[in-house]
């Protein structure tokens, strides 16, 4: 079984094989993005009201804004039990 880190690894040593960024860089850069998408719906949803609100935008039109991104953007999977992935691959 690979481990989370085992394949972090892998995944910079392809970027570093395929770039001209050092491997110090390259291990930031990723944390930077996994940790981008680490937010779950909630979270994402309460920061980017405040960062519009802050704008001036009403409320209705932020609603309908996060609609749209929510679409959009990856989120980190919640955690499933046993049963849960059974129901998911049997139905």
């Amino acid at each position: 079984m690979v481990t989370a880190d085992e394949d972090l690894a892998e995944l910079i040593d392809q970027l570093e094989r395929t770039t001209q960024l050092s491997r110090g860089v390259l291990t930031r850069l990723v944390a930077d993005v996994l940790e981008h998408y680490d937010e779950t719906v909630e979270v994402f949803v309460r920061h980017r009201h405040r960062q519009l609100q802050a704008t001036g935008i009403s409320n209705p039109a932020i609603w309908d804004r996060l609609a749209v991104m929510i679409a959009a953007r990856r989120f980190r999977a919640v955690a499933l039990s046993p049963r849960q992935l059974r129901r998911i691959v049997y139905g």
